[in-house]
């Protein structure tokens, strides 16, 4: 793991948290392009579990060609990020910053807070940016976490990652993404930012899914 020297900053749009909201598809935040793709990744809680584990030590980023740097969790302790649950009440932090966890590099697991650097192209198109985790969830049947644009990218915007193990014994994968185009070319060209978000989404399945299955 490489540590950079840059300064913690805020996020680069306003609708922080969105990606939680269930009619992100039909209203996104404006001037933002959504997205949103569910897999079946397998079955079982020995699924679940393992694929939490490659979530949470970011193998979906790494999955789609990603190099992560610069991972510098939160700062304090108060730190909690943003979570709501269906109803929009605030979720109090599922761990504290005391249970950091970290890989077998040493780099710290996804952590609400921390803010990290990324570099790769995709099919071609630049995925650099510097990202904070806006929000993690840690349930018993579910796992994932919110990622939101700081500095850097081509477009501004928030992604989620959520695991859910369902009472039918699925273990189902869900990514959601609303990205506004920041690049002039991408401003120019809006069919880009749907090629690079669906790029990128082929490449978090890759990481988690043994099966690639079609998306729902």
């Amino acid at each position: 793991m490489r540590r950079g020297s840059f300064q913690d900053g805020t996020v680069d749009y306003a609708a922080v948290g969105a990606t939680q909201a269930a009619d992100l598809m039909g209203y996104p935040p404006e001037k933002s392009v959504p997205a949103e793709s569910s897999w079946r990744i397998g079955s079982g809680e020995a699924r679940f579990t393992s694929s939490a584990d490659s979530l949470l030590s970011w193998a979906a980023l790494r999955g789609a060609g990603l190099d992560i740097t610069d991972v510098r969790p939160a700062s304090g302790p108060m730190y909690s990020g943003v979570s709501f649950d269906a109803e929009g009440t605030p979720l109090a932090p599922s761990r504290l910053e005391a249970d950091q966890r970290f890989d077998a590099d040493g780099t710290p697991y996804v952590g609400a807070g921390t803010t990290i650097r990324v570099h790769g192209r995709v099919k071609g198109l630049r995925a650099d940016a510097q990202l904070r985790v806006i929000y993690v969830i840690e349930e018993p049947r579910r796992v994932g976490f919110g990622l939101g644009t700081v500095d850097g990218s081509v477009v501004s915007g928030e992604e989620s990652f959520l695991l859910e193990w369902t009472d039918s014994d699925e273990v189902w994968f869900t990514v959601r993404a609303f990205d506004r185009p920041v690049a002039a070319l991408y401003r120019l060209v809006p069919a880009l930012v749907k090629r690079r978000r669906r790029e990128l989404f082929q490449g978090y399945l890759r990481a988690l899914s043994p099966l690639f299955t079609t998306p729902a």
